[in-house]
């Protein structure tokens, strides 16, 4: 089976988007995101910057192995408008993003049907604003040796392409790689089976 080692995500926090439904007004943005304490700042910003809207409405997906989730209608009847929301993060196949749309009632109530198509456009039009990019999914190891070894060491992460993440070289030297998980089995192997060369995952 292979081993699925790619996610998708955006590169950036898109543009304002603004789509108008029966005098209501329903501001959209995406942005990459890795942790909710990032996602608290975002909210707590755009609670600033939209004084006086009434939902501040949102849906995030974080990790690459497992998956972590939440929808939030933020007043608004029961699932008409984070689910929407999660149901287009879900669409553009993206993790490590928050979607958020700031709704102002524009007087005219649209139902439940009426919020879920606004809120789902909102965050559809918000994700086409943004540049998705395809990343690796990176795992990373500390490799601990003697000196004499270096040449050793360096010959395999030259031939492999393996990323150095940072280095101490002293007179036992200790160097952390990262590579993409589908090749992490074999660079294990190869470091485990030389001679007094200590490889653990980090």
């Amino acid at each position: 089976m292979e081993i699925k080692d790619t996610f998708k995500t955006i590169a950036s926090p898109s543009t304002e988007i603004l789509f108008k439904e029966k005098n209501s007004k329903f501001f959209g943005y995406a942005f990459p995101v890795t942790t909710e304490d990032e996602i608290k700042s975002i909210l707590n910003n755009l609670r600033k910057q939209h004084f006086g809207a009434g939902h501040f409405c949102y849906a995030f997906q974080l990790g690459t192995d497992t998956l972590f989730f939440r929808a939030n209608d933020d007043g608004e009847p029961s699932n008409s408008a984070g689910m929407p929301i999660y149901g287009q993060i879900q669409s553009f196949g993206l993790t490590n993003v928050l979607v958020v749309v700031v709704r102002f009632f524009g007087g005219v109530k649209l139902g439940v049907g009426g919020l879920i198509s606004a809120y789902k456009t909102a965050a559809q039009m918000a994700l086409e604003e943004s540049v998705i990019l395809e990343k690796t999914i990176d795992v990373q190891f500390q490799i601990s040796f003697d000196y004499k070894n270096m040449n050793k060491v360096m010959r395999i992460i030259k031939e492999k392409n393996l990323e150095i993440i940072s280095q101490q070289m002293k007179e036992s030297c200790q160097i952390k790689i990262a590579t993409r998980k589908k090749n992490a089995e074999i660079i294990f192997d190869i470091f485990f089976n030389l001679f007094e060369i200590e490889i653990k995952k980090i």
